[in-house]
């Protein structure tokens, strides 16, 4: 009887631990790029906001903005924003911080290889700094568990891009992320706020694996080191006039019409196509 009742005692200890187990992030993951690959890797075309619910601003922004912009020296180190580095490539590696005496997770760093970056979750119930509290790329992040679903909220965000071809995101944009692991398999829900740049939230996902193959010192040798790279007059900045960037006509090649492509939440959704002549029998699809 005293065997079944230590039995019994260490199988409840056991199940005790479990959550906790089942929530470990640890590990070195790589995305596996099976959603929206040509957005992500290739980059998206000039012109393509389509799906986006950018505002008005932030599509005369991004018709303004010339490739070019990312060879001037203030730029050339820009880093990917937390809500957009994990949809690039690279690899990711979560390790845990706990305490030594209550061995309680305090907070997840988080690296980046893509750019060198670090973050760090706090999953010690702080809060968030003041609103004038400095900005950065990666952001001041919390998390907490809910079951074995990890969601992480992060303010304090440096301006950057919601999409690679000029579409921006303010310093005034937020970002809620749910973790899923599913055994060596990492799923990641973004859902990024921005009341500058964006009239409703945009929703992103990507999946990545968990790997022993990835070179430990991946990244480490991404120091940027900006230079000249094409001499200009100091504190020029690439740009177009609105209604002078000739790329936009671009894509007229797939035979939709502008409207189409200009984003904004009208075109992310399904009716959006009924009652709307997309030129799609104008040229060549």
């Amino acid at each position: 009887m005293a065997r079944l009742w230590a039995c019994a005692a260490l199988a409840a200890s056991l199940w005790a631990w479990l959550p906790a187990l089942a929530g470990d992030l640890s590990g070195t993951w790589v995305s596996r790029y099976n959603e929206d690959w040509d957005d992500r890797l290739p980059g998206p075309e000039v012109g393509d906001y389509a799906g986006l619910p950018i505002t008005d601003g932030a599509r005369l922004f991004a018709e303004s903005w010339d490739p070019s912009r990312l060879s001037v020296v203030e730029h050339q180190c820009q880093a990917h924003v937390v809500g957009y580095i994990s949809r690039g490539p690279g690899i990711i590696r979560n390790s845990e911080e706990r305490d030594p005496r209550t061995q309680d997770v305090v907070a997840i760093h988080v690296y980046h290889s893509n750019w060198t970056q670090y973050r760090t979750i706090w999953m010690d119930g702080r809060a968030h700094p003041p609103a004038w509290a400095a900005h950065t790329w990666m952001g001041f992040s919390t998390g907490k568990w809910d079951g074995n679903v990890l969601t992480v909220e992060t303010t304090h965000i440096s301006q950057g891009w919601h999409r690679r071809n000029g579409v921006p995101s303010s310093d005034k944009a937020e970002l809620t992320e749910h973790y899923f692991r599913h055994d060596n398999l990492l799923t990641r829900i973004g859902i990024t706020r921005d009341p500058v740049y964006l009239t409703e939230p945009i929703v992103k996902s990507e999946d990545f694996v968990l790997s022993d193959r990835a070179p430990a010192n991946a990244g480490v040798n991404n120091t940027c080191v900006p230079v000249v790279e094409i001499p200009r007059e100091q504190g020029w900045v690439p740009h177009y006039l609105p209604g002078r960037n000739e790329s936009l006509k671009e894509m007229a090649k797939w035979g939709i019409t502008m409207d189409a492509w200009s984003g904004g939440a009208k075109t992310m959704y399904p009716g959006y196509a009924e009652g709307h002549d997309l030129g799609l029998n104008a040229g060549t699809p």
